[in-house]
C-alpha cells in the first residue's frame, strides 16, 4: 500500500508500528502463554496480544491472565463455529445486523435496534451478538481492528430495558473482544434512558464508557458527526442518511450464509505473518497446550513496568470542547484475529 493510501485511510494520521518496548511485552505474553496449536495459535497473533495489552494498559501479567481466560472461553464456546441457521430466528426483526459497507475509517458497522427485540432467552441473544461480532471481524479490511456500533432508539420503551442482557453484553465485549469497539453511537435515546445508563455505566470500563456517544437528530452538530463517519448516500435515512432501503432479512440471510462459507478458511491458516517474528517458544513450556487455569502469569519484566507506559494507548475516538473528534487510527500489528 502506498504512503498516500495509508494517509487517506487514517484521515492524515498514520499510527506508528509498535515500539521496541511494546514488542517486548507482546513477546513476553507469548512466552507466558506457552506453545499453542490450531485455532488458539491463530487467535494469538501479535495484533490480538497487543489488544489485550492495551486493554490492560500494557500490564503483562493482567493481559496474560485476560488472554488465558479468553482462550478458555473460545475453546468452550467455539464462537467461530456459530452459523446463520443456528441463530437466524434471533435476526428476523433486524435487531442487530452488519451494514454492507464500512465507515470512513474502515471500521465494520453493526446496527442495533433494541426496540426490535424478539426473543426472551438471554443465552440466545448473547449467542447472536457473538455471531455478529465474529462476522464483523471476518469482514474487517486489512489492518483494521475495530468496529462501530450504531444503536437506533426509535420505538424504544421501558419494556426493552434488560440489565441482565446489558451486563452480559458488557462482559462479552470487554473480556473477550477487548479493543474491538471503536465507537458506540446512541442515536436519539429517550430521556428515560438516562437513569438506566447511570445504572449500567459501572459495568463498563472507563475506556468503553468514553467510546459511547449520545447523538440526537435535532442537534445541530449531529449532521457533522455522522458526515465525519459515514458516506451519507450509503447511510440509512433512520440515521440522517439518504438510503431509504433499510434492512431486508432475506437478502441479509444470503449474505450471512455466504460469509459462513468463508469462516472455516479464516480459521484454517497454518501460520500467520506475525509468526516469522515470534521469539523461540522452546523455553516457555514443554506442553503443546497452555495451562489456561493457571494464575502464574508474573513476567520477568513486570517489575519494570512504570506509570509512563500507560500512555501507550491511542483512543479511536476522543471528545473535545467542540464535540467529537474522529481519529480513526488503526493498529497495524500482525493479523486481525
Amino acid at each position: 500500500m502506498s504512503a498516500d493510501a495509508n494517509k487517506s485511510t487514517t484521515n492524515g494520521y498514520e499510527k506508528p508500528l509498535p515500539s521496541e518496548e511494546q514488542q517486548r511485552k507482546i513477546n513476553e505474553v507469548r512466552r507466558l502463554l506457552g506453545l499453542l496449536s490450531g485455532r488458539l495459535s491463530i487467535y494469538c497473533s501479535d495484533a490480538s496480544i497487543a489488544r489485550h495489552l492495551r486493554a490492560q494498559n500494557w500490564n503483562v501479567k493482567k493481559a496474560t491472565k485476560m488472554l488465558k481466560e479468553t482462550l478458555k472461553w473460545r475453546a468452550e464456546y467455539k464462537p467461530e463455529e456459530i452459523r446463520w441457521d443456528e441463530i437466524a430466528n434471533e435476526a428476523e426483526t433486524g435487531k442487530i445486523y452488519r451494514l454492507n459497507y464500512v465507515d470512513k475509517y474502515g471500521r465494520a458497522v453493526l446496527v442495533m435496534r433494541p426496540s426490535c427485540q424478539n426473543t426472551k432467552s438471554t443465552k440466545g441473544q448473547i449467542r447472536y451478538l457473538v455471531y455478529c461480532m465474529e462476522n464483523a471481524i471476518l469482514n474487517l479490511p486489512p489492518h483494521q481492528e475495530q468496529m462501530v456500533w450504531l444503536i437506533d432508539f426509535q420505538g424504544f420503551n421501558l419494556s426493552h430495558i434488560s440489565v441482565k442482557v446489558t451486563r452480559e453484553t458488557a462482559h462479552v465485549l470487554q473480556d473477550h473482544y477487548p479493543e474491538r469497539l471503536g465507537l458506540a453511537i446512541l442515536y436519539n435515546p429517550p430521556k428515560f434512558f438516562e437513569p438506566f445508563w447511570t445504572v449500567v455505566k459501572p459495568f463498563l470500563e472507563l475506556k468503553t464508557q468514553n467510546k459511547v456517544k449520545f447523538v440526537y437528530s435535532d442537534d445541530i452538530n449531529t449532521r457533522r458527526i455522522m458526515e465525519d463517519l459515514f458516506d451519507m448516500d450509503q447511510l440509512e435515512s433512520a440515521f440522517g442518511g439518504n438510503d431509504r432501503v433499510g434492512f431486508n432479512i432475506n437478502k441479509y440471510a444470503e449474505r450471512m450464509r455466504e460469509d459462513d462459507k468463508k469462516m472455516p478458511s479464516f480459521w484454517a491458516m497454518e501460520t500467520t505473518p506475525s509468526e516469522a517474528s515470534q521469539p523461540s517458544l522452546t523455553m516457555a513450556t514443554s506442553s503443546d497446550s497452555p495451562n489456561l487455569n493457571s494464575d502464574s502469569d508474573t513476567s520477568d519484566h513486570e517489575k519494570n513496568d512504570t506509570s509512563s507506559q500507560r500512555g501507550m494507548e491511542t483512543e479511536a475516538v476522543s471528545s473535545d470542547e467542540k464535540g467529537l473528534t474522529i481519529d480513526g487510527s488503526k493498529n497495524i500489528v500482525g493479523e486481525v484475529h
